[in-house]
């Protein structure tokens, strides 16, 4: 015969293993940690336009250079500018161009995709976050 506790207890049990799952698919990562990225610092396009000045003694947004063109470079494959010359490393990298890569690619080119052709970095990163937001603006 089963005791009026022992009668409660299993559905209450099912209750507290429902929440504590549902507590923790909602903590769980969408992605490994290996993909996460900490939120950088938010962009000004306007100082970001200032500063793409510099970029300019390689790239255009219209015309490809020493460097491809960025009119739409935010969202868009890498290597994937028809008529530009990329290197072998770029083509196979399978890189999108996300803010949140454009953010790596321009700390270090070199470290994310070695042998690819450009040397030049950001060192800060709220230039770095103003150039990605004015590049994101040139669609």
């Amino acid at each position: 015969m089963t005791s009026r506790l022992q009668t409660r207890a299993a559905p209450m049990a099912l209750v507290l293993f429902l929440c504590l799952a549902s507590a923790a698919q909602a903590h769980a990562p969408d992605k490994p940690p290996a993909e996460r990225v900490a939120p950088g610092p938010t962009g000004d396009a306007v100082h970001g336009g200032q500063l793409y000045q510099g970029c300019m003694g390689c790239h255009s947004l219209d015309e490809n250079d020493v460097g491809p063109k960025h009119r739409g470079v935010v969202g868009r494959p890498a290597a994937s500018v028809p008529g530009y010359a990329y290197s072998k490393a770029l083509k196979a990298s399978g890189i999108t161009w996300t803010p949140a890569m454009l953010d790596k690619w321009l700390t270090n080119p070199q470290v994310l995709v070695p042998g690819a052709k450009m040397y030049f970095s950001i060192a800060k990163p709220q230039d770095r976050a103003d150039i990605i937001a004015y590049l994101a603006k040139q669609k």
